[in-house]
């Protein structure tokens, strides 16, 4: 009423009516509280807690920059010479080394002083020192790094009277996409800065490794995060920061962290041994897809096919064969490719498993026990005139004919090679839109070798009467490597 009267005195008579109702209107909303949901939440605590136990990592190495800048010639006891003689030898000039700096992040998980961060970030490092929040810098030793998950573990002696803090590593397992969380690290040198955002993606194929896994994140992750760590709202390290998508440089809000639980075995291994001691399973695997799916008839697309298997290996001698679909290991089923080698690699060596395996139309059930993984070799999908008579007719846009001495001659394939060759394919045919190429060898075709084209023609003419829609090849490429390919048997 106070309002009303106040306009009543001050405006005309005219509009008094109007003015009070709106007031009337408008007053309620101007003076409600905004609901509790509103609110935005402070993370200020949280960061309180956790930013003693991030620290910054500097790293510098010694760079040669040699030059082939040859050295002047002069004449004997000319004043110059010992001039060019010390310019030239590299101790000042173009021979000089240089000294190359390099930032990262990392985190205390043990109060004794251990440390994790990135490989990459100590990567050829002389020299690693660790700065902590309150001002103290300690040299770090490298107690073991892991290039095929990016996990390096360091050590520090902390000095007397000096305390740290370690963080809890937590479960990733856990995450749920939209969750929420916090990045604290050390972009473009600026320490204990704190992001914060949401779990944007999980299952994250990067393509950088063989266990790829990542969290996406739209946390700001900068240059100079790397190696540090992704925290839940509970303040456990649920993720490792190590890699963005930045045309720039900057963050875009698409950021990638190692789950917890991919590296927390990394962690112990490395801590314990100095090194990684994964399980090798010893095959070559790739994905299936739908055509390879129907071609094996396989229920559902679903397991890694085995494209080869190593000679005396644990596969090998428990009878794994190639063309199986592997389904599941150890009680893990294998839903696509890529999730088996992180399955084997996670399996104790020496112990002996349960596999099952999909072969000629009917599930089978192997025992393997696991060996340990060279880290040089790794489990994983292989990537993306008359005298070359008898030709068959065309097949799917490919032109064949059964091997001869000749055409392992002008395709450069092995004197034990057997099989049918492609001498010619259409690039507008499906085979070719499927990776088939002039050179190629068929050495399979729904799982039974070829040795002639009067088999092939055969089979394919027996598997469209039975109204299969594919055909399972296997392929064997100039390089050696064989691929499964799975191609429709009409265009």
């Amino acid at each position: 009423m106070a309002l009303s009267c106040l306009i009543k005195n001050t405006v005309k008579p005219g509009i008094v009516a109007s003015c009070v109702i709106a007031l009337t209107v408008l007053t309620p909303t101007l003076l409600k509280a905004p609901p509790a949901h509103a609110q935005q939440p402070s993370f200020a605590d949280l960061a309180e807690g956790l930013i003693d136990s991030v620290v910054n990592i500097s790293t510098s190495q010694k760079v040669s920059a040699r030059r082939s800048v040859p050295m002047p010639n002069g004449p004997d006891g000319s004043p110059f010479q010992e001039l060019f003689k010390d310019f030239f030898d590299g101790k000042q000039g173009p021979n000089r080394a240089r000294k190359v700096s390099s930032l990262g992040s990392g985190f205390v998980v043990d109060t004794a002083g251990v440390i994790i961060t990135n490989a990459h970030v100590i990567k050829d490092a002389d020299q690693i020192l660790v700065n902590f929040s309150n001002g103290i810098t300690l040299e770090a030793k490298v107690r073991g790094r892991d290039l095929k998950t990016d996990i390096a573990v360091l050590e520090v002696m902390p000095e007397e009277g000096q305390t740290l803090t370690a963080v809890p590593i937590g479960s990733s397992n856990t995450l749920r996409v939209g969750d929420w969380v916090m990045a604290i690290g050390n972009p473009f040198g600026l320490g204990g800065t704190v992001t914060v955002g949401i779990v944007s993606a999980r299952n994250r194929n990067i393509h950088s490794g063989p266990y790829d896994d990542y969290i996406q994140t739209d946390a700001a992750i900068n240059r100079g995060n790397s190696g540090g760590p992704l925290f839940d709202v509970n303040g456990n390290v649920i993720g490792i920061n190590t890699a963005i998508i930045s045309p720039s440089g900057g963050s875009i809000g698409i950021g990638f962290a190692v789950p917890s639980e991919i590296a927390l075995p990394v962690i112990a291994q490395l801590r314990e041994f100095g090194e990684t001691r994964r399980g090798w399973f010893g095959i070559r695997i790739q994905q299936v897809t739908d055509d390879i799916a129907e071609s094996l008839e396989l229920p559902e697309v679903t397991g890694a096919l085995v494209s080869g298997v190593n000679p005396e290996g644990p596969a090998e001698t428990a009878g794994v064969e190639p063309g199986d679909v592997i389904l599941e290991f150890d009680g893990y089923k294998v839903n696509e490719v890529r999730e088996l080698p992180r399955i084997v690699a996670d399996t104790p060596i020496g112990e002996t498993v349960d596999v099952s395996v999909w072969r000629k139309g009917a599930r089978v059930e192997l025992r393997v026990t696991v060996a340990r993984l060279n880290e040089d070799e790794m489990m994983a999908a292989p990537e993306g005139g008359d005298e070359l008579l008898p030709v068959a007719t065309d097949f799917l846009g490919m032109s064949l004919a059964l091997l001869s001495d000749k055409l392992r001659e002008k395709y450069e394939l092995s004197q034990d090679s057997e099989g049918i060759v492609v001498v010619g394919i259409s690039e507008e045919s499906a085979a070719f839109e499927k990776g088939l190429r002039e050179g190629d060898l068929i050495v399979e075709a729904a799982q039974k070798k070829m040795g002639s084209l009067e088999k092939f023609a055969k089979l394919v003419e027996k598997m469209k009467k039975e109204d299969r829609k594919s055909i399972l090849l296997l392929v064997r490429r100039k390089d050696g490597n064989l691929r499964y390919l799975g191609l429709h048997l009409t265009e």
